[in-house]
């Protein structure tokens, strides 16, 4: 039962409590016709706050907590004691014969087991809890994606410390496959975001008014494994990470408006983890930043980010990694996407959800080089994504979508893409 129809049922409690007790018969016989056309009225009224986005959508919405998914938020709405949930998706990838240029492409057709998830959490009162996501990725790949302890100091705040997602962009913390549009998650929420990025660190959550926000330290990255095609290598993933340098990361978001989430956050941080090029200590400071909204309303799902990187220094941070000519890593990169979709079968009797989807997407892992370092045009992409969603109900999709693959060296190779994802 979504929380629409619990309040609507709870408000036809109080309505037949508070009704005054009739003296004859007609008295009571009118009294329940009210209550019965009360109930067909709020009935059609949940009915269609449901296909607006306000029940089976934000059922979604109403029970992600602190910018985690559904399935991810469970122990939050449990009283005491263990629970359990989680998600999985399975894609298939079909690439073109030939590239941009119209020569032979190389990519190779893939039918993965992506990833299934178990989210483990126990709640041991109204003020701590642990949560965590243990990960089996390709079948056979089995890591800890995030493990954490919050303690509410107050209604308005708490303390959260262990392995943590760094709470930046739209899909890093909130990543089950019925959640957003798209077979593959967004190139720039993967290469400059770099999904799932999590560190370990302590910080503070908490909300005020219609404001949530997030403030953490965490480890760095190691930017000796950046690379030209963006940050993803520099994740150390909580595992024996190096510590001599750490970040701050932190994030706001403006939810005044159901289904709206308007937001910014960003990062700082060293990532020369104290090694030494030259005989010089290498800093590699990196900032990384982006804004970000999603708005779900009237069968509407639309959604738009951009992300940008800047690393300070970056011929001393190459200089230690060895990279030269077009290898380099970038003084500066940027991303964006926008992105709409509609539901097709709103105001229809059909439960179902069926929304067809486009994205756009630019993203330039090279915008910005310094000398004596190249650009490789390889890296200034664009892709266009046209698909379909369909859920048969709100925590089960399949989806299907083709891409348009264009960048600046003409080598770009399109593909179509099928996943099937769950939650629970």
């Amino acid at each position: 039962m979504t929380v629409i129809a619990r309040t609507a049922s709870t408000f036809l409690v109080a309505v037949a409590v508070l009704l005054p007790a009739p003296a004859r018969s007609a008295a009571q016989q009118a009294d329940s016709t009210r209550i019965v056309e009360l109930e067909r009225r709020l009935d059609a009224v949940t009915r269609e706050l449901e296909r607006m986005g306000l029940g089976s959508d934000v059922v979604t919405a109403d029970s992600a907590v602190h910018g985690f998914g559904p399935a991810a938020s469970k122990v939050y709405h449990t009283n005491r004691g263990v629970s359990i949930g989680g998600y999985g998706e399975i894609l298939y990838e079909n690439h073109a014969g030939e590239r941009q240029d119209g020569t032979p492409a190389s990519a190779v057709d893939r039918f993965d087991a992506l990833r299934v998830i178990v989210y483990v959490g126990y709640k041991f009162n109204d003020r701590l809890l642990f949560n965590s996501e243990i990960e089996i990725e390709h079948a056979n790949e089995i890591g800890l994606e995030f493990g954490y302890l919050d303690y509410r100091v107050g209604d308005n705040v708490g303390i959260r410390a262990g392995l943590l997602l760094a709470p930046l962009g739209l899909v890093n913390e909130l990543h089950e496959p019925p959640v957003y549009l798209g077979t593959e998650r967004p190139i720039t929420e993967s290469v400059i975001i770099p999904t799932t990025w999590r560190e370990n660190g302590i910080g503070l959550f908490g909300d005020a008014g219609d404001f949530a926000w997030r403030l953490y330290v965490m480890n760095s990255f190691d930017g000796t494994k950046f690379t030209a095609d963006g940050l993803r290598g520099g994740r150390q993933k909580g595992a024996k990470a190096t510590a001599e340098d750490v970040g701050f990361a932190g994030r706001v978001d403006y939810t005044g408006r159901p289904g709206l989430l308007v937001g910014a956050s960003s990062f700082v941080g060293n990532t020369g983890q104290n090694r030494e090029a030259a005989g010089e200590t290498v800093d590699g400071r990196l900032i990384v930043w982006d804004l970000h909204a999603d708005y779900k309303v009237n069968g509407f799902d639309l959604r738009a980010l951009v992300a940008g990187a800047r690393i300070e220094d970056p011929f001393s941070l190459n200089a230690l990694i060895g990279l030269t000519g077009s290898d380099a890593v970038a003084e500066d990169m940027l991303g964006w996407y926008v992105q709409g979709g509609y539901d097709v079968l709103r105001g229809t009797a059909s439960e179902h959800q069926l929304v067809p989807y486009v994205r756009y997407e630019r993203v330039n892992t090279q915008r910005g080089m310094v000398s004596p370092f190249t650009a490789d045009p390889a890296t200034d992409l664009t892709v266009v994504s046209l698909g379909a969603a369909w859920k048969p109900v709100p925590q089960v999709v399949w989806k299907l979508d083709y891409q348009l693959h264009s960048n600046g060296a003409d080598t770009g190779t399109d593909q179509w893409n099928v996943q099937m994802g769950w939650l629970f």
